[in-house]
């Protein structure tokens, strides 16, 4: 697979282009500063009212009403929830957005699964990073950047891909390497990502440890220092040097148990149901769940905060972190 830098791009591209952003949560707060940083002519798309106004203020970001800036922009980039995003593109988008513009993604999931269908006029693509919006400022300031994503979905203007390298280039990812995907591909591998590794699988493995140790005896505080506090340890030292690097930078006995302990938590029935988990993803099964999850006014979501925040190690965890604080 080709990877993309800097040199790869035409930084002109996106300069020539007004962008509007709608969103301005953490991603949106980080790609808008990227973006004025590089030069881009931009507005974000915020009410009267907002409490974000002051935030953009400060940054020295213009701002419009949402409506205003779809109708200033050529280019409209999409960084609000998910779930509110096809309300928004029916509503604002869809009616205001100049013939022959764009419309940019940070996630393909609307558009994969059709709860979007765009202008036919439109260019429609997707810069999707690889990191969450702190480190893709932080990056960026620093003079470096974390990889990203580009795929096309609708390429109108034949530009389309050049565009969307160019507003890669000023988010920072030709730093560190950009990758064509597609919005399909971009899309399934987040939402497996998430649910069998980083989110679901990560916390249902910290509890599950976690609630093992402490009912068998041990004390609640050491439980959480082994199976939650050292997590950043181990994430630190596999993100800097590969899983191999890991396991030859641990203990001789740590690395055996990984060996042989480790496919015993992981074996044929967890590689089954991420299999389960992963066609449930393509066929939109999880999509149809998630639409009315969102509609009946998430539910499970609610349940699922409340019950974390009860939970013992979320309480542990508290008190010893702000230990750790004040030390």
């Amino acid at each position: 697979m080709q990877l993309f830098y800097d040199a790869d791009t035409d930084p002109k591209l996106i300069r020539a282009r007004r962008v509007a952003v709608l969103g301005f949560g953490a991603q949106g707060r980080a790609q808008a500063a990227n973006l004025k940083d590089s030069g881009v002519d931009l507005r974000v798309g915020l009410r009267a009212g907002s409490k974000s106004l002051a935030a953009a203020a400060a940054a020295g970001i213009a701002t419009l009403e949402p409506a205003a800036a779809v109708a200033w922009a050529d280019v409209v980039v999409m960084l609000i929830p998910d779930e509110t995003q096809p309300g928004v593109y029916r509503e604002i988008v869809e009616p205001k957005l100049k013939q022959g513009g764009a419309l940019v993604f940070a996630h393909g999931y609307n558009i994969h699964f059709k709860r979007i269908l765009p202008r036919a006029d439109l260019d429609v693509i997707m810069v999707a990073p690889n990191g969450i919006g702190e480190q893709v400022r932080m990056q960026y300031q620093a003079g470096h950047g974390v990889p990203g994503m580009v795929a096309v979905h609708e390429d109108k203007s034949g530009g389309a891909r050049a565009l969307a390298l160019s507003y890669a280039w000023a988010l920072g990812h030709g730093r560190a390497g950009i990758i064509e995907s597609s919005f399909r591909e971009e899309t399934e591998t987040d939402l497996f990502a998430e649910q069998a590794v980083l989110s679901g699988g990560l916390t249902h493995l910290i509890s599950a440890g976690f609630e093992t140790l402490v009912e068998a005896g041990y004390a609640p505080e050491i439980a959480y220092f082994c199976c939650l506090h050292e997590i950043k340890l181990m994430a630190d030292m596999i993100y800097a040097r590969g899983i191999a690097g890991m396991r030859e930078s641990i203990s001789s006995t740590a690395e055996f148990g990984d060996y042989t302990r480790g496919p015993r938590v992981i074996g044929p029935e967890s590689r089954a149901a991420m299999r389960a988990m992963l066609t449930e993803i393509q066929d939109g099964r999880f999509a149809a769940e998630l639409a009315r999850e969102m509609e009946s006014g998430k539910p499970v979501i609610k349940a699922g905060r409340a019950a974390a925040r009860a939970a013992l190690l979320d309480k542990i965890g508290e008190t010893l972190r702000k230990g750790m604080k004040k030390a």
